[in-house]
């Protein structure tokens, strides 16, 4: 299956706990001001690239804590991204997605555009669009107040959003 992607980083420490293979989704529609990756936000700019070759590539770093989706906006690619978060999972590694989206919205949308997948995938959701005036360098993992770091599984068995810290 194809994603279209603006690129990946074989070994970040910067999205989410451990050592994570991040790949950016190309596409976006939030377009939030001061956003840290605007390259991300045409969704005919990037490059598609085969799942099975994104999966080679996690496979062959052995010091993967885990895999952050991130974009541009990864409920956008949903289905694929949870089709890929699958053979992920079978490595033993954790999934973090972040979205513009709130836990709220896509929760309630979750029956379609293969939301629903993606959220039963992802073990972290760092959820919210980035807000300029809610800048904030202190928190980890996220780049404004209003985001959220979500345990999704409690997530969703609670229906509401579950914050811990990462």
């Amino acid at each position: 299956m194809k994603i279209r992607i603006a690129g990946t980083v074989n070994d970040s420490i910067v999205d989410g706990v451990g050592i994570r293979f991040t790949i950016f989704t190309q596409g976006c529609p939030h377009h939030c001001k001061g956003c840290h990756n605007p390259e991300t936000h045409d969704f005919n700019g990037g490059y598609d690239v085969d799942s099975a070759e994104l999966l080679e590539k996690i496979k062959g770093n052995p010091l993967l804590d885990g895999v952050t989706f991130s974009g541009g906006e990864p409920f956008m690619q949903a289905d694929a991204l949870a089709d890929l978060a699958v053979e992920i999972k079978k490595l033993g590694l954790n999934i973090i997605t972040y979205t513009g989206f709130t836990f709220e919205e896509l929760y309630e949308n979750r029956d379609k555009n293969g939301w629903g997948r993606l959220l039963e995938m992802s073990d972290y959701l760092i959820d919210g669009k980035f807000e300029i005036d809610k800048k904030d360098w202190e928190i980890k993992f996220r780049g404004s107040s209003n985001q959220r770091y979500l345990d999704c599984a409690a997530s969703l068995a609670q229906g509401k959003a579950v914050e811990i810290e990462p």
